[in-house]
């Protein structure tokens, strides 16, 4: 069976590779580590989001941001330290992976560790007006 595309619109020109992204993240959903985006809209018009992440237990090495392209990576690797000797262990020392989609022009501008939060800030500039005339040639 075939599956119908969000992006297949005839007027959709070089949406392939959103379409791809969107596939990619909607499958590694997990709840883990749980997070919060907020956004506020700057004076000049431009978008600003603080994405916060809860790492408690991580160190600071053990964390790694990274923007490719249009896809913003966090992961987080713990190492079990098997000198010490649990009689509980509520808190589990795993790895994760969390993905965000940014649009054309969203840049991130730091990430920042304390209290067990990974506070990362994304800014979209104002978007300037683009419309030029396309010239017509007779073939």
């Amino acid at each position: 069976m075939s599956r119908v595309s969000m992006f297949s619109a005839p007027f959709l020109l070089g949406f392939d590779a959103y379409e791809e992204r969107i596939d990619r993240l909607s499958r590694a959903a997990d709840g883990y580590p749980p997070y919060n985006i907020e956004r506020t809209v700057e004076d000049d018009g431009g978008e600003h989001f603080v994405i916060s992440i809860a790492v408690a237990g991580f160190a600071l090495a053990e964390l790694e941001t990274v923007q490719e392209d249009n896809q913003l990576i966090v992961r987080g690797r713990q190492k079990d330290d098997t000198t010490r000797q649990f009689l509980h262990r509520g808190i589990a020392a795993r790895q994760f992976q969390r993905s965000f989609l940014l649009a054309d022009g969203v840049e991130v501008k730091e990430a920042v560790l304390q209290h067990g939060m990974l506070v990362i800030s994304v800014v979209r500039p104002k978007a300037q007006k683009l419309a030029k005339t396309i010239q017509i040639r007779s073939a």
